[in-house]
């Protein structure tokens, strides 16, 4: 039986362990019959390195770090090393945030220093622009570029800095959808309800968060299950949704339409 990604090649950056949405996203695009790529960083891609043993087959892991220009530089030769020399992208899932949960979250937005918020924008929100145009050249072809955020249109309790750099990354992925557009490059975001990932455990006060989603979610919602953003990630990166780009889905069992 075919699969939606069948003969895609798909890079998932940021999969770190195997309660990460990334994680999810590289197993569901192997099940619907992609050659996936992950990548990771520093002391976290020796974690990767096991955590991928874990998937349907055993992907190609490479490093890079999104903020380091010379990694970004040399992507599509790591891509080209690790899938062959006429290696392509079909699609890339940016699957990457950091905000300093001692100085950003929890209910310290009025006091966040610039240093760790500029840290946090970088990380969150411009590497989205810096990976897709690090993959512009093995995408020649058009292909699907597809990010994670969380809901930014409002503020949260506890998220803080978060939240503006989630709103970066949002307002991003529009002017990336407008620039790469005529390249056949659609970028969109999935946003996702409250999840228990390893980003979430670092955030100070993030039950009082999640706790919202139990009476609110039309739907409902398990913030153990990660298959659903999975899914949709997948199903933007398939070519399923042709003429969608600049668009925000929401995996979040409802919550986003329902007033208060």
């Amino acid at each position: 039986m075919s699969g939606i990604l069948d003969g895609k090649f798909i890079l998932v950056a940021g999969v770190t362990l195997d309660t990460s949405i990334g994680f999810a996203v590289a197993k569901f695009a192997q099940e619907q019959g992609a050659t996936v790529l992950v990548s990771n960083f520093g002391q976290a891609l020796r974690i990767t390195r096991r955590i991928v043993k874990r998937l349907p087959e055993l992907p190609a892991v490479i490093e890079l770090d999104v903020t380091d220009a010379e990694h970004l530089a040399a992507l599509p030769d790591a891509v080209r090393e690790a899938l062959g020399p006429d290696a392509k992208l079909d699609g890339v899932v940016h699957s990457i945030a950091y905000g300093n949960p001692e100085t950003l979250l929890g209910g310290k937005f009025l006091d966040g220093p610039w240093e760790d918020v500029a840290q946090a924008v970088q990380v969150s929100a411009y590497s989205l622009k810096s990976l897709a145009v690090a993959c512009r050249p093995l995408m020649s072809t058009g292909g699907s570029v597809v990010g994670l955020t969380f809901d930014a249109s409002v503020a949260w309790p506890v998220y803080d800095w978060m939240g503006v750099a989630k709103a970066g990354l949002e307002s991003c992925a529009r002017y990336l959808a407008r620039d790469l557009g005529g390249d056949g490059i659609r970028v969109n975001l999935v946003s996702a309800g409250p999840l228990r990932t390893l980003a979430a455990k670092a955030i100070p006060g993030f039950e009082d968060l999640e706790s919202m989603w139990s009476t609110k979610a039309p739907l409902g919602w398990d913030n153990t299950d990660q298959e659903p953003t999975a899914r949709a990630v997948c199903a933007l990166l398939s070519d399923l949704f042709p003429a969608t780009t600049g668009e925000i889905v929401h995996v979040d069992g409802g919550f986003h339409a329902m007033g208060a």
